[in-house]
């Protein structure tokens, strides 16, 4: 079983959490090998992450290292990639989702002195962030984790946000300073889970993975990818979902719009026990009352 995989520390980690989940599911080590992959969105670091929204610059070069067999399946965080279906890959599944919440490292939002400026590559952060704090300036962000941390030592940023799982994974949790209930910051769609793709037709290696997916878990980014595709697989719009399961088996989804300008931020919610069906309607209802269009 070779895993396809950007080469940054914290792709190799969930590429390893997949193998280990392999290897518990009756794999063995000894035929599991990694395949680290360099991506556009790794070598561009000059352009703005909402410049690349729905590119999927960060799964492109992956998915093609097992289009032409030089991988068997290839994983990602299921936040980058295309909300569209890569033709010729199957969406297996995601492992049991990580935490799910935005984390301030550096200083929390309260000890922020007033006009601080908080680093940031994205839109759907910045723009909740500036909804708590009109007062906040905001500077731009790029590069792996290691990056990010060092920005908070910055002496003119007094805080960095990122996702809360990524530093969890890589070790670093100590230095969140602050994390978001997904009430406060509504997440990016597929924040914290671990997406697997086969190439179609691959019948073992469909049979291999089928036994490490968590149904949960993937029945609600499907939810989230759902809405994200109705409005548009390039949307550049500060956008975020998050869905989970009700006591009765349903998707319950929260999902976020704001206009261009950062002017308004719609926010719907609503349950559904076709968690793909919610997701669309959710998306249509946020498209009216802001006033803009999907693609």
């Amino acid at each position: 079983m070779r895993i396809a995989t950007r080469s940054s520390p914290l792709a190799l980690w969930q590429a390893r959490a997949v193998a280990t989940a392999l290897t518990a599911a009756g794999s063995s080590p000894s035929d599991i090998e990694l395949v680290p992959v360099s991506t556009s969105g790794d070598l561009d670091l000059s352009t703005p992450i909402s410049q690349m929204s729905g590119q999927g610059v960060f799964v492109t070069e992956v998915q093609t290292a097992v289009l032409d067999g030089r991988a068997d399946v290839a994983v990602h965080s299921a936040k980058d990639m295309r909300s569209e279906p890569t033709p010729g890959l199957t969406l297996a599944g995601c492992l049991g989702r990580g935490d799910v919440r935005d984390a301030l490292v550096g200083l929390a939002l309260d000890a922020i002195p007033r006009g601080g400026v908080v680093a940031t590559g994205s839109q759907r952060r910045e723009c909740q962030l500036a909804a708590l704090r009109p007062d906040l300036r905001f500077a731009g962000l790029r590069g792996n984790m290691a990056r990010r941390i060092a920005a908070a030592e910055n002496p003119d940023i007094d805080a960095v946000i990122v996702a809360a799982v990524a530093l969890e994974r890589l070790g670093e949790s100590h230095r969140i300073a602050q994390r978001f209930s997904p009430d406060e910051l509504v997440p990016q769609v597929g924040q914290g889970a671990i997406a697997i793709e086969h190439r179609d037709g691959d019948v073992a290696t469909a049979a291999a993975v089928a036994g490490i997916i968590d149904q949960i878990t993937t029945r609600c980014v499907h939810a989230e990818r759902s809405f994200l595709r109705t409005l548009g697989g390039g949307c550049e719009l500060p956008t975020g979902a998050y869905a989970t399961t009700g006591a009765d088996g349903s998707i319950e989804m929260t999902a976020l719009l704001a206009t261009p300008d950062h002017s308004e931020i719609a926010r719907a919610s609503g349950n559904d026990l076709d968690g793909e069906a919610l997701g669309d309607a959710l998306a249509r209802e946020l498209l009216a009352r802001t006033g803009t269009s999907g693609d």
